[in-house]
């Protein structure tokens, strides 16, 4: 098999056939059950699927017990099941009344009957306090250890902290609508017409809670914080940078007072030449 070489020619419409396909699968995931849809097929299932999408969407998220959405999920986020949030039930032609919204599992014999984040140290999952990882463990609540050597276990429970510095117990699953999200105030991005989106809103959102600056994550910092100066123990790169922003506040300065002074009507100068003055002024400005 090593010796073996193939060459594959491509049409110069192939990257956009790549891309059709890509876009296919983001819309209908495991919905065509295995088997392309015809292009009439697509179309009837977008007429349908697609605006019911848009106006249920689930934001889902694992949120401490301060309101920080930790981690976003996503298409691809693993379950304490091992499924993929995508293979869970993501769709509702009506949002359910009842709270929590449940996303059962759609993979035929799984008996997870929702969507529960376990985190990840590298690419296994974290630890019970037992000492076996997440998949030892039942995918239905309480999640008690499977392993027969094991009697004490009586429940998912880890030593695991969160970049937040909370406890995994100090955490929840959370999905929500659109309004409940805004009425959270954390982003809601852009409609999106792809299956299984979950909390994801935009890049920010690959990203852990206590690293994303929205109000989903530990948010702006104040104007104090970003003014501070820079000392001894700051990072290597802003103290090199020190001269530089010296400088630049220097300028700022020095530009706002010469545009202070330009504002000012000078002596026996006309209203029609006050203005001819400073439309000339900012010309050069912008030419530079």
């Amino acid at each position: 098999m090593g010796d073996r070489q193939y060459h594959l020619k491509l049409g110069g419409n192939a990257a956009a056939s790549v891309d059709e396909y890509l876009e296919y699968k983001r819309i209908v995931g495991n919905d065509d059950g295995g088997k392309t849809f015809t292009p009439e097929e697509y179309e009837a299932y977008k007429k349908k699927v697609i605006p019911q999408r848009l106006k249920n969407r689930l934001f889902t998220s694992w949120t401490n017990s301060q309101g920080m959405d930790c981690k976003q999920i996503g298409p691809e986020t693993p379950c304490f099941c091992q499924h993929r949030y995508k293979q869970h039930k993501t769709d509702f032609e009506r949002v359910p009344d009842e709270r929590p919204i449940l996303l059962p599992c759609q993979v035929k014999g799984c008996r997870c009957i929702s969507f529960h984040y376990v985190p990840l140290m590298g690419s296994t999952s974290v630890r019970c306090t037992c000492k076996h990882p997440a998949d030892e463990h039942s995918p239905a609540k309480p999640f008690q250890c499977q392993k027969k050597i094991c009697q004490s276990c009586s429940g998912f429970k880890s030593s695991y902290t969160c970049g937040c510095g909370l406890s995994y117990g100090d955490h929840s699953m959370v999905v929500e609508t659109k309004e409940e999200r805004e009425g959270r105030s954390h982003p809601v991005g852009m409609d999106s017409p792809y299956q299984a989106m979950g909390g994801l809103t935009g890049f920010s959102s690959l990203a852990e809670g206590y690293m994303r600056l929205d109000p989903s994550g530990r948010g702006a910092p104040s104007n104090e914080f970003l003014s501070q100066e820079i000392t001894s123990s700051d990072h290597a790169f802003l103290k090199a940078a020190v001269p530089s922003i010296q400088a630049h506040r220097r300028a700022d300065k020095d530009e706002d007072m010469a545009e202070r002074m330009s504002q000012l009507r000078r002596p026996g100068e006309s209203e029609m030449d006050y203005y001819e003055r400073r439309y000339q002024e900012r010309v050069r400005i912008f030419r530079q």
